[in-house]
């Protein structure tokens, strides 16, 4: 077996000829971007492009295999340059009967494979070159549809408080879906603003395994988080199986953000702008400063509201969860800083888990060094982030 660093949430921003796909990321996240700079300056091993259901970035995906750039594995998926496999997903948005709304990714092995989803889904979504169009189905009919493909099923960032399972659909899975379709998810996506501890407080996602990925709307976000796999081959079917922890693949670790770093971890008031930062349990709906029910429900909040247990009950297959602090997020680091860093020790992964103390001052200074360190370590100090803002880092020297 081998572990493989994987990101299986990326988006495609524009086509190589600059024709949109989301609205709004960067222009820069073209799918030869994405590939380059996942492998080269990220350091990963597996990425997930998520908008490849679009016909033109299946354009785009075919004219790097013309140019020998990508080639197709056995096992499905693809390889970038010998070095990088690339799987095709799609995020697709699904209504229920009661309004709320929830994204869910699917992999597929192969171009083919996705050509006849696009072309499947193309009656039901309005504009199928865009990212994350709605199909106006719940999600149980997407669930079915994904089976009959032989799809991969990944409910996405399932807390969040606008588009996802738990944030706005329902209180447990089992209301959505068919005991039968909940047994053909694949794993679940904790999203930035949780982690193992507070998912692992609902009784139900005990069986599934947990996948942490980026959501990168840019090239700077790819692996923000990421997961670790352990497999024998990288490719779309021991990936799959790792997911199941089927044949000995399995995922051996999760690296994500600390929460309150997420965007959406406390609830936020529209109306003053209080964000809670203390351990305050905040009551559902209501602001605690103001106490307008104008809020943006934190993931913290959602779970306190809806969870089985105080505390969480990891299931024995669970991996261990690692706190990781993105380079982006550490304070007085910027392109100069970075540059210097990644000439030194290759890749951003290397820079966050590898390079030592006194390599770090040399390259940085002892003031962005402790910064790395503090966050390596987890003793930095955080402000929490929410309703769509991301938390802080405060470095200690600041504060």
């Amino acid at each position: 077996m081998k572990y493989c660093f994987a990101d299986l949430h990326i988006h495609v921003g524009a086509t190589e000829g600059g024709k949109w796909i989301k609205i709004p990321t960067s222009r820069r996240l073209t799918v030869r971007n994405i590939c380059e700079h996942s492998s080269r300056q990220k350091g990963m091993d597996v990425v997930g492009i998520v908008d490849a259901m679009s016909p033109l970035v299946l354009e785009d995906l075919n004219s790097l295999l013309a140019e020998g750039l990508l080639q197709e594995l056995p096992g499905g998926g693809y390889q970038y340059k010998q070095s990088l496999t690339v799987l095709l997903g799609t995020e697709i948005e699904t209504i229920e009967p009661q309004g709320g709304m929830a994204h869910t990714l699917l992999f597929l092995p192969d171009i083919a494979a996705m050509r006849r989803l696009s072309n499947y889904m193309s009656q039901f979504i309005k504009n199928i070159n865009l990212s994350a169009q709605n199909a106006h189905m719940p999600l149980n009919q997407l669930i079915d549809i994904a089976v009959s493909f032989e799809a991969m099923i990944v409910p996405a960032h399932i807390f969040t408080p606008y588009k996802s399972m738990y944030g706005v659909c329902a209180r447990r899975i089992r209301a959505l879906l068919t005991e039968k379709n909940m047994r053909k998810l694949s794993a679940v996506e904790l999203g930035l603003s949780a982690d193992s501890d507070l998912a692992d407080r609902i009784g139900e996602l005990s069986s599934y395994t947990f996948l942490t990925n980026s959501d990168a709307h840019s090239l700077d976000k790819i692996a923000r988080e990421y997961t670790l796999f352990s497999v024998e081959q990288a490719n779309f079917q021991e990936i799959h199986q790792a997911m199941r922890r089927q044949r000995g693949r399995e995922v051996i670790a999760n690296y994500g953000l600390n929460p309150r770093l997420g965007k959406y971890h406390r609830t936020l008031c529209e109306k003053c702008g209080h964000t809670e930062q203390t351990e305050k349990i905040v009551s559902a709906g209501v602001c605690v400063n103001c106490g307008s029910n104008k809020v943006v429900t934190g993931v913290l909040d959602r779970i306190n509201d809806i969870a089985d247990y105080a505390a969480p009950i990891h299931p024995a297959h669970r991996a261990p969860y690692y706190y990781q602090v993105p380079l982006e997020f550490i304070s007085g680091l910027g392109k100069k800083g970075m540059g210097k860093l990644l000439d030194l020790f290759g890749t951003e992964m290397n820079v966050l888990h590898r390079a030592n103390a006194a390599d770090l001052r040399q390259a940085v200074g002892d003031r962005i060094a402790d910064g790395i360190l503090s966050a390596r370590s987890g003793t930095a100090i955080i402000q929490s982030g929410g309703g769509g803002v991301y938390g802080k880092v405060i470095n200690k020297v600041d504060k």
